[in-house]
């Protein structure tokens, strides 16, 4: 165990900081034959002040330097549109990365919590990289296997070392794993003979597209209004990611059901891309940006995921409810099985969601990883 003596915590938000805090995983991981590097450009993207996430984020950024080698990394954010739903003074870590070294770990944490209490925060939560819409929560099962697309990784370590200091679980989150052929259970059909009496599935309309996103958008924040720590997506924050989508996937592969010609539940499914980028380094130069679109166009993932789904507030305690979910599920099915997918990422799905998890497990899903968001008081 060190201390704190030759330890400098650095501010990160620019310069020689900004690419030190970018490139610290490398560190952590570069031995875990299950870590995924990500893409530079697209981690430059992310923190880049065109993101419309900004609109209504404020951040900082730290690393920890021992010797001038970059140990840890920690951001700390406030929402604004999480305080305006919840008004309870809370805000939150992200990007927490370290070397197994409680003095790190605690000097990264203690520097986010002052800010945040510098801002008036009473509570700290996390972790968010940077918003519940975005990658969030720590891998506490299932480290043995590579994360999908927009999904965490990290050591067994950590979760350790934020009890250590100070925090609690506050909700736990599950991704579940499953091939897309399955035997549907005779429930399953006859919920999905019911919907369709008054039902149409259909594809998203290319040349809608901004119609199309709305719908998405609208769907989507109703159904999930109610769940913890919901925030809802902003109109530029779902057309970017609408734009980031189409990159990735055909139309066909998002799903929405109309229930008597208005739009009631969607689903999304995207090619995994980090399967694709897993052995690229976290570099598109000089040559991986054709590799990438090769095995995205050509030859294409055997892995999916489904980061998108909902049901309208109006079904989901009635029979529609878990209806539209199966028809849903069971038309995306379809879809992935003529690219060939072989296996599916449903995530994130809370661990207290007993609805959504038992629909999954009657097709033969299993829960193969589970983060864990943690919180603490300030003051």
């Amino acid at each position: 165990m060190s201390d704190n003596k030759d330890l400098n915590i650095v501010s990160a938000v620019s310069g020689k900081a900004f690419r030190q805090f970018l490139r610290m995983p490398r560190t952590i991981y570069s031995r875990d034959p299950s870590w995924v590097p990500p893409l530079l450009v697209e981690r430059k993207q992310h923190f880049s002040s065109k993101n419309p996430v900004f609109d209504h984020l404020q951040w900082h950024a730290w690393v920890a330097l021992r010797d001038a080698k970059c140990v840890g990394r920690i951001s700390a954010q406030i929402d604004q549109l999480h305080l305006q739903r919840y008004a309870d003074n809370t805000g939150f870590f992200g990007m927490l990365e370290s070397v197994d070294d409680p003095a790190v770990f605690g000097a990264l944490l203690g520097t986010a919590e002052r800010w945040l209490s510098e801002q008036g925060m009473h509570r700290v939560r996390g972790p968010f990289n940077l918003t519940v819409n975005e990658e969030c929560g720590l891998l506490v099962e299932g480290f043995d296997t590579p994360p999908s697309m927009m999904m965490g990784h990290a050591r067994p370590y950590y979760a350790d070392r934020l009890a250590q200091y100070g925090y609690i679980g506050a909700a736990d989150t599950l991704a579940y794993i499953m091939p897309p052929q399955y035997e549907a259970p005779a429930v399953m059909r006859k919920l999905v003979a019911y919907v369709k009496k008054r039902t149409v599935v259909r594809d998203l309309r290319r040349d809608r597209l901004d119609e199309e996103l709305a719908i998405l958008r609208d769907v989507f924040n109703d159904a999930w209004s109610e769940n913890w720590g919901f925030v809802p997506f902003t109109e530029a924050e779902f057309a970017e990611i609408g734009r980031a989508m189409l990159h990735l996937a055909d139309p066909d592969m998002v799903q929405i059901a109309e229930v008597e010609g208005r739009p009631a539940a969607m689903i999304v499914a995207l090619p995994n891309l980090n399967e694709v980028i897993a052995d690229m380094g976290g570099r598109l130069l000089p040559f991986n940006w054709a590799r990438l679109l090769w095995r995205l166009k050509v030859r294409y993932p055997r892995t999916a995921r489904v980061p998108l789904m909902g049901v309208r507030k109006e079904f989901q305690n009635t029979r529609m409810g878990p209806g539209l979910a199966f028809t849903l599920i069971d038309a995306e099915r379809e879809v992935l099985a003529r690219r060939g997918i072989e296996e599916v990422e449903l995530s994130w799905i809370l661990a207290d969601n007993l609805g959504m998890r038992n629909i999954i497990e009657s097709i033969g899903g299993v829960a193969y990883k589970r983060y864990r968001l943690f919180e603490k008081a300030l003051g």
